[in-house]
């Protein structure tokens, strides 16, 4: 069984940085080489996320919270781009979302053809204490 971490990795983390690498290119004119040093990639990984040869999913783009999620690219896109924020931060509050709107579960549906597991992962980052 795949954990909901892992599908995160391949599916939703991926399509993240592609729409964001689009908003950041279409609505911003950044240049592919400034995203990616935002990104940590080479221009031409952006490239790739552009001519969506990289990132994307299916069950994303064809839920019904689609738009939402939109929306929430759009909103991180303009808080990297305003140096409101950073590209993790942005990530990781985009993940959560997809994760409180049920859209996690749609996606993991949908590539292992059973239900989400319950995840202890609360949204927190908790410290782990060593003996």
């Amino acid at each position: 069984m795949k954990t909901p971490c892992e599908i995160v990795v391949w599916y939703v983390l991926p399509t993240i940085r592609r729409e964001i690498a689009r908003e950041l290119v279409t609505t911003y004119h950044l240049k592919q080489v400034e995203v990616g040093r935002i990104f940590g990639v080479t221009d031409a990984a952006i490239s790739q996320y552009l001519k969506k040869k990289r990132g994307g999913s299916s069950w994303i783009e064809g839920s019904e919270h689609y738009p939402e999620f939109l929306d929430e690219i759009r909103i991180s896109s303009k808080r990297i781009h305003d140096n409101v924020s950073n590209m993790s931060t942005e990530m990781c509050r985009i993940c959560r979302f997809i994760k409180n709107i049920g859209l996690l579960s749609e996606v993991y549906k949908g590539a292992t053809e059973i239900d989400l597991p319950q995840c202890e992962w609360d949204g927190n980052i908790t410290q782990i204490k060593s003996e």
